[in-house]
């Protein structure tokens, strides 16, 4: 689907043959031509609350660096967040750290749907679409996320931060290794966990197929700079390869 000639969800290296297909939720804070009557503030756009800054810059050197498949909605989390199901009280925020967000106050049915419709579904078909294609590969799924060094108030001490759910198979084999580096901080089911609905999205695709799976947090003044980008997927890149190795071991679930 596109609008004004953009994609509204893009998939990057669709015929991506590595072991990896990567998602970024949060990855634009891009407003559709279709949705351009909608006044959000242009600083509120710039911040978390608009998109996950530098979390698409680590996803796409990720992808290169593992021939991997990568999925992301061209458009603001402002319009609707597609990392939360559809009965979720924050898929259209209205309250933020930042304020309330007024263009969302008072939605009709009928946007609500539209928002649906034009974003959320095409992102997740694409992510089905994509495993579907697989077949029988052997494939972990991957969500990169960032996350703010300050939240109402509260510093964040992670570097870094794994989220996971019950099956801890990918996400045993990041921790362990990121914490073999004394110097970082890494958090477990930290700054977030799928108890916050953030899990959402890796939850739907990856358990229906029995695949590894997790969400990789990284802080976002870690990832400000095109440097910062490529030095943190160059070693998640590393830390994922030896991951694929050890799942090869056991149950590495096919998409």
């Amino acid at each position: 689907m596109t609008d004004g000639g953009s994609p509204v969800v893009v998939v990057d290296n669709p015929d991506g043959s590595g072991p990896f297909v990567i998602l970024c939720d949060h990855a634009s804070n891009r407003i559709p031509q279709a949705f351009a009557s909608i006044r959000f503030s242009p600083e509120l756009l710039e911040t978390h609350v608009g998109w996950d800054p530098g979390a698409l810059g680590v996803a796409r050197y990720l992808s290169d660096c593992l021939d991997a498949p990568l999925i992301w909605p061209n458009a603001s989390r402002l319009l609707i967040d597609c990392n939360r199901p559809l009965d979720s009280g924050s898929l259209i925020v209205v309250e933020t750290e930042r304020g309330t967000v007024d263009a969302n106050r008072d939605l009709s049915l009928e946007e609500r749907e539209r928002r649906i419709d034009c974003i959320h579904a095409p992102y997740h078909a694409a992510i089905d679409a994509c495993l579907q294609r697989r077949g029988g590969q052997a494939t972990a799924l991957v969500a990169i996320h960032s996350f703010t060094p300050v939240f109402f108030g509260r510093a964040r001490p992670w570097e870094i931060g794994i989220i996971f759910a019950e099956d801890r198979r990918l996400a045993d084999c990041l921790i362990r290794e990121l914490k073999s580096d004394a110097s970082l901080t890494v958090g477990i089911n930290e700054p977030y966990s799928p108890a916050d609905q953030v899990y959402y999205t890796v939850e739907r695709h990856a358990a229906p197929r029995g695949l590894p799976a997790a969400i990789i947090e990284i802080r976002n003044d870690e990832i400000a700079s095109d440097e910062g980008q490529r030095r943190w997927a160059e070693r998640l890149a590393g830390i994922l390869l030896t991951a694929d190795r050890k799942l090869r071991g056991t149950n590495h679930a096919v998409a």
